[in-house]
């Protein structure tokens, strides 16, 4: 079928947002053949894109060519000249693709956006009197934005993406996998809240790889988070770390070959999704009740302190411990990361 109508997507944000956006655009391009999205997004993020037919990846650069009014307006005049948009789709909903999206509208694009549901996380994080419902999923008001613009979408819970063979430089690392399970270990999150303390995961670390059952491969990127991972695998011969060492796409790669991930409530979650690898998910401030649970992923692997009523008291964990002692994590004991592990590939 030919392509009849073009949909602008914007989400100028992290990583694993804008992972969650892949799924649902997936969907959208399975169930609407006549669709082509043009996905604008964080320049570096490209390698998200790759492989699915109908998905143009155009690269944003916020705080460079693209900052401020004038650079946003460069970005829609750029995006007119090379493709005839039909509508926009506005996955973010903040004051930048605001401004772009009504570059269209005054062009005369319909546009869609999302929801965030802003009053029932307030309530489910608020001090006093929570309301402890779960809330819509980040993945289904997604779908729902392309639902206002009149296009199908009814999300399952699939993989997007097979398992893809790992690169020469990669494997220069890693070493071919053999009948050993790989086990992927993220431990940083952008906010300390999100964060199980690194010398408790370490001894889940050292519990998983004690008898070289486990291959454990260390997630990380930034300049402090790839010494603190080095130094770990330097005490655990038996662990590698990987962060910082490549690209993107070669890094996906390597989350596609996992048999499980652990993972903070953070992007490598959102990776791991893609490829419908398990992941052992970390809670502590934030909850699953706020509609960030991985795509595909099962809550009974998530790790969480349940009988604490002052959980969850924030919704992206930017907030500070008003206890004071982080309780949420502290209180997590690092065997019970490891018995899920354990349990996901038995």
């Amino acid at each position: 079928m030919a392509i009849t109508t073009t949909i602008l997507v914007t989400r100028l944000s992290a990583l694993g947002d804008v992972a969650m956006t892949v799924p649902v655009m997936k969907q959208v391009l399975d169930e609407n053949p006549e669709v082509r999205i043009i996905f604008v997004t964080n320049k570096n993020w490209g390698a998200l894109c790759a492989g699915i037919p109908r998905l143009v990846f155009f690269p944003a650069d916020v705080k460079g060519e693209h900052k401020g009014v004038p650079g946003l307006y460069r970005l829609f005049r750029s995006i007119s000249r090379q493709y005839r948009i039909d509508a926009v789709a506005d996955l973010h909903n903040v004051l930048r693709s605001k401004i772009v999206r009504t570059f269209f509208r005054l062009a005369g694009k319909p546009v869609a956006a999302i929801d965030k549901g802003r009053a029932g996380k307030k309530a489910l994080t608020r001090k006093e009197d929570k309301v402890l419902q779960p809330q819509t999923s980040t993945i289904e008001r997604y779908a729902m934005v392309f639902r206002q613009l009149g296009l199908r979408c009814t999300m399952g819970t699939q993989p997007v993406f097979a398992p893809r063979p790992l690169p020469e430089r990669v494997l220069a690392v890693t070493g071919a996998k053999n009948t050993q399970p790989w086990v992927g270990l993220a431990p940083f999150a952008t906010y300390r809240e999100k964060m199980y303390p690194l010398a408790k995961l370490e001894m889940a670390l050292a519990a998983l790889i004690k008898d070289g059952t486990y291959r454990v491969l260390l997630f990380g990127g930034g300049k402090a988070e790839v010494a603190q991972l080095n130094e770990l695998a330097a005490r655990y011969p038996q662990a590698v770390s990987v962060a910082g060492r490549f690209t993107l796409e070669e890094e996906l790669a390597l989350i596609s070959q996992l048999d499980v991930m652990i993972s903070m409530d953070s992007a490598n979650m959102h990776l791991a999704s893609l490829y419908g690898v398990p992941v052992v998910s970390v809670w502590g401030a934030t909850h699953p009740y706020a509609g960030f649970m991985g795509y595909g992923q099962s809550e009974q692997y998530a790790v969480q302190i349940t009988d604490l009523t002052c959980r969850p008291c924030s919704v992206f964990g930017n907030k500070p411990c008003f206890r004071g002692d982080h309780a949420c994590m502290e209180w997590i004991k690092p065997e019970q990361i490891t018995e899920k592990v354990i349990s996901i590939i038995r």
